[in-house]
């Protein structure tokens, strides 16, 4: 594989989010209410609640948590409308980054959107301006030291469930799926008693950007640790090489 450390970025975020699990929380249950609003309560027949708990599952959401937010989404009674919206721009150096939100309020968030850019150096852009960029793939990443089994019988499993790709590095297996061959894998998996350390359909940079500018990386860090205070931000790609 390329230089990319993948586990290392995943492990730092999972040890930031770890900090913060009830807002992990809180931003999933946003997503299963908004997937069986719009496709039904039963995963089996409504693929985007399907890729949810997946999801879920993957940040360690306890199995009646899910369930709760199921039924309290597909209950009667006059609930919060959210809606999906997303930004696009450019950090310091001529990043990318694309910032996926769940809102009530578009105003709201384009403007604390909007603020984080801007004090880090930033610019937003036009929608589409950096999205091209990024392919939308499932990645799950499985860390070598918790996963007993041999590198080809893993990639087969997961070759055989309809993944796209299998990468190796000096500590991790990276699958890439087709976001649709997601659940498919994930459960292949799981079927396996393979534990992952990431699961989830995200959007994977065609090329990186190396920022060798100290002062440069400190405003891009500025605009991420903005976007991720925000409690509208669902996520936040970025093709620069950390």
């Amino acid at each position: 594989m390329s230089g990319h450390s993948k586990f290392a970025n995943i492990k730092h975020k999972k040890e930031k989010n770890d900090a913060a699990k009830g807002k992990i929380f809180t931003i999933i249950g946003r997503e299963i209410a908004v997937a069986v609003k719009e496709g039904g309560a039963d995963p089996a027949n409504n693929f985007k609640l399907a890729q949810v708990i997946a999801k879920a599952k993957a940040n360690n959401m306890p199995n009646d948590t899910i369930e709760r937010g199921i039924k309290k989404a597909s209950g009667e009674g006059a609930s919060v409308n959210y809606e999906y919206c997303t930004y696009e721009g450019y950090g310091p150096a001529g990043s990318a980054i694309i910032v996926d939100c769940l809102t009530d309020n578009k105003n709201r968030t384009a403007a604390n959107v909007r603020a984080a850019f801007t004090k880090g150096g930033g610019n937003l852009g036009a929608q589409g301006c950096v999205s091209f960029m990024f392919d939308d793939k499932g990645q799950i990443i499985i860390d070598k030291e918790e996963c007993g089994m041999d590198a080809d019988d893993l990639m087969m499993i997961a070759l055989d469930a309809g993944a796209d790709d299998f990468n190796e590095e000096d500590d991790s297996y990276e699958i890439l799926t087709s976001p649709d061959a997601f659940p498919d894998v994930k459960k292949a998996l799981d079927d396996n008693n393979i534990a992952t350390v990431s699961a989830e359909v995200t959007k994977i940079p065609q090329n990186y950007v190396d920022i060798t500018d100290e002062d440069n990386l400190k405003k891009l860090q500025r605009i991420l640790d903005l976007l991720d205070e925000e409690d509208d931000v669902q996520a936040v790609y970025t093709n620069t090489d950390f």
